[in-house]
């Protein structure tokens, strides 16, 4: 067995800085990003914009193959002792423990204070080893840099190219004279660990890789704007992230800032000229000037197309108003009539019960419309506006002997929910 001794005092100043980690923890932001896409719109999800950085960003063909991505921390860990050759206690050497477990946060909304829920689990996690010497000087034979790596931990069939279970295999392993790499998936929380064969007076990993996997709250039931909350992860030994008794890291915690943006789409599209609405009988006018029977009711179903990824509400606006409606009236006499105004929403928005939306009443102070919501993102479907003067309000009109009625009645669709 050959070794290069180390010398003491840079043993002392290891031990120095392992044993007093960073107060404060680092920080990590995670961002993530709703904007509906008329092109899917069945793809009601975030979409994470976080920078990746680390393993993948060195082999991202490997990592789309797995679906997998990892961000790159300056977090390392240094040996407090040697680790020996033949160890029984997992937590006197290379073992791994991380948070792959789903964890919960809070994400508040800037404006509103809505709150919302975000659940994170590591999936993955990564390094270099780095040895004091050249990793051949450990161990026995005349052997190339890659056999002696394995030959360190085990033999080529188990060495540390295989992770170690319940770990998986993560990628390529680049590795030099006195480091090695690797990343490993870890598809449960539990404990990942390699036994050295041979004596190793120090180790330390150069950083820390880790892969993570969001669960993000649904959208469409999220208010426009950013969302923001924190969850930190202790490190060492014990902790959240676990390195084992021997391997400290330089940081105490890491804190997660987590940053959701929702960009809704609210658009109406009236057709030209559908901003003036003409009121008529069911057969036309003729049909009362030929036989003199009166028109039961005046009406107009005006179209429009809606697109739409948010909650919205809906009122009405009156130049004239007749109770909790709008009205129209005659110029001269300055006669009045109500006029029923309801709305019917296409397939996908329903009410906040659930309920579709077929000839809702829209009144003046918003009562029954005051909420309705997408199933899915919404892209520009048809929608229909009812305008109704009634049968008594029309017999009124004719009688008065007035020629015609006006006035602006203003329909709103408002996402401030």
């Amino acid at each position: 067995m050959k070794y290069l001794p180390v010398n003491m005092r840079s043993v002392v100043g290891a031990l120095l800085i392992a044993c007093v980690p960073a107060a404060n923890a680092l920080n990590q932001d995670i961002s993530a990003l709703f904007r509906p896409d008329a092109s899917k719109p069945q793809e009601n999800t975030f979409l994470n914009t976080t920078p990746v950085s680390g393993y993948c960003a060195q082999y991202p063909e490997q990592c789309a193959n797995k679906k997998m991505f990892s961000i790159r921390l300056p977090i390392t860990f240094n040996s407090i002792s040697p680790i020996q050759a033949g160890h029984e206690d997992v937590r006197k050497g290379a073992m791994f423990k991380v948070p792959a477990n789903w964890r919960t946060a809070h994400i508040v909304h800037a404006s509103t204070g809505e709150t919302e829920v975000v659940e994170v689990r590591m999936t993955g996690i990564g390094s270099h080893y780095r040895l004091p010497v050249n990793v051949v000087d450990l161990v026995e034979g005349d052997v190339t840099v890659v056999l002696a790596h394995h030959r360190l931990w085990g033999s080529y069939g188990d060495g540390w190219v295989v992770a170690p279970r319940p770990c998986e295999n993560g990628g390529n392993q680049p590795y030099g004279n006195n480091w090695y790499g690797f990343f490993w998936k870890t598809p449960v929380e539990s404990v990942c660990s390699k036994r050295a064969r041979y004596y190793i007076p120090s180790m330390a990993y150069s950083h820390l890789d880790f892969a993570y996997e969001l669960r993000t709250p649904n959208p469409l039931k999220m208010s426009s704007g950013q969302y923001t909350g924190s969850l930190t992860y202790s490190i060492g030994p014990g902790q959240d992230i676990d390195m084992g008794d021997i391997m400290l890291p330089n940081d105490s915690a890491l804190t997660l800032n987590f940053k959701l943006d929702v960009e809704h789409t609210l658009k109406v599209e009236v057709p030209p000229g559908g901003n003036r609405v003409e009121l008529v009988p069911q057969e036309g006018w003729q049909v009362w000037l030929n036989s003199g029977r009166k028109p039961t009711r005046l009406f107009r179903d005006q179209r429009f197309h809606i697109s739409a990824s948010s909650r919205f509400k809906m009122a009405l606006e009156c130049q004239q108003i007749s109770g909790n409606t709008c009205a129209i009236s005659e110029t001269a006499t300055g006669h009045a009539v109500p006029v029923d105004v309801s709305v019917t929403l296409p397939d996908g928005l329903t009410d906040g019960a659930g309920q579709p939306v077929n000839r809702r009443r829209l009144l003046r102070d918003g009562s029954g419309t005051e909420l309705f919501r997408p199933g899915l993102y919404v892209d520009r479907r048809l929608g229909m506006l009812h305008f109704e003067v009634g049968q008594s309000s029309v017999e009124q009109m004719l009688d008065s002997g007035a020629k015609a009625y006006s006035g602006n009645v203003t329909v709103i669709w408002d996402s401030e929910v």
